[in-house]
């Protein structure tokens, strides 16, 4: 079995601007062999988005990544990018037989 290539985008403050607001810099990195699983997909039911949609993907990222919080973090797929979901941790303890060792939940809206 063989994953896809991602780019996970996270932020960092990088100081403050003249009202106090924090100045993010973003990092992109790519990271390869990522499992990519399709979840739910469902139209949006409130009427003020009658064309919008929830979609849902569940990636699982190799055990070579070298751990970092995703918390805030995007990850793009085929150009689309979506939201990480709280802040994953890595499989700790016990056998865990695979090449990868986190899972991380996906989120995007749209319309």
């Amino acid at each position: 079995m063989r994953g896809e290539t991602i780019t996970l985008i996270t932020r960092t403050p990088d100081g403050v601007d003249e009202g106090n607001d924090p100045i993010w810099r973003t990092h992109e990195e790519t990271i390869e062999d990522v499992l990519i699983e399709d979840g739910t997909q469902a139209n949006a039911t409130d009427s003020t988005r009658p064309y919008g949609a929830s979609i849902d993907r569940t990636i699982h990222l190799p055990r070579t990544w070298p751990y970092k919080s995703l918390r805030g973090a995007t990850v793009r797929i085929d150009g689309i990018e979506y939201t990480v979901l709280g802040d994953p941790r890595p499989y700790t303890g016990g056998l865990t037989p695979t090449r990868w060792n986190l899972t991380a939940y996906l989120h995007d809206e749209r319309g």
